[in-house]
């Protein structure tokens, strides 16, 4: 049995997948918003990919992580590592839970994923591999400091390659202060607007 690290972030516990989460994996992968991770699918597909997710822990000793608040444990969504057979290279990926978008929970746990996997798993690279019309997806890529690689394999030529910067280009450098920022504005909002906008 594979011994998964439980990793912690200020507003998030990242711990391995059990059977408890599997109705929230399983409502969203059954929803619109799988769409581009290969959704919806039907109950079976869904059951088979949520085993697939804890197996991935035991055949490459990574894999997603399930990510809960730390004050109530409700879980939110799944971040990790991610390298099934025929993945030309190991990647980052996430999935937030529909109505639990918008919080900043991506970012921060994705943030926490890729450290651990730097630091503790001696990654020296990492992929997202991302539907070219899933936006959100890209833009929060791109918030991590990863560009797009064209001259990167994808997994069926229908997606886009982005290339996270290595451990080296985050250590110490603006992308990584940034991030941060963006987490910390996420739980201690600078600016609250009220009302109603005036232009």
């Amino acid at each position: 049995m594979t011994d998964i690290p439980v990793l912690h972030t200020k507003r998030l516990e990242l711990r391995a997948p059990e059977a408890s989460d599997y109705p929230d994996f399983k409502a969203t992968f059954s929803s619109y918003r799988s769409r581009f991770m290969g959704g919806p699918l039907n109950a079976y597909e869904a059951w088979m990919l949520y085993a697939a997710e804890i197996g991935h822990w035991q055949i490459r000793g990574f894999g997603m992580w399930m990510v809960h608040l730390r004050d109530t444990g409700e879980t939110v969504g799944m971040a990790g590592g991610w390298f099934p057979a025929k993945w030309p290279e190991k990647e980052i990926a996430w999935i937030i839970w529909p109505d639990k978008a918008g919080n900043g929970f991506a970012l921060e746990a994705t943030s926490r994923v890729r450290r651990h996997l730097y630091d503790d798993r001696g990654w020296e690279t990492a992929v997202s591999y991302i539907d070219p019309k899933n936006l959100d997806s890209i833009r929060l890529a791109e918030r991590l400091g990863a560009k797009k690689d064209n001259d990167a394999a994808t997994v069926d030529g229908s997606d886009a390659c982005y290339r996270h910067p290595s451990p080296a280009a985050l250590k110490n450098s603006q992308i990584g202060h940034g991030i941060e920022m963006e987490i910390q504005n996420y739980i201690n909002p600078l600016f609250k607007p009220k009302g109603w906008a005036l232009d």
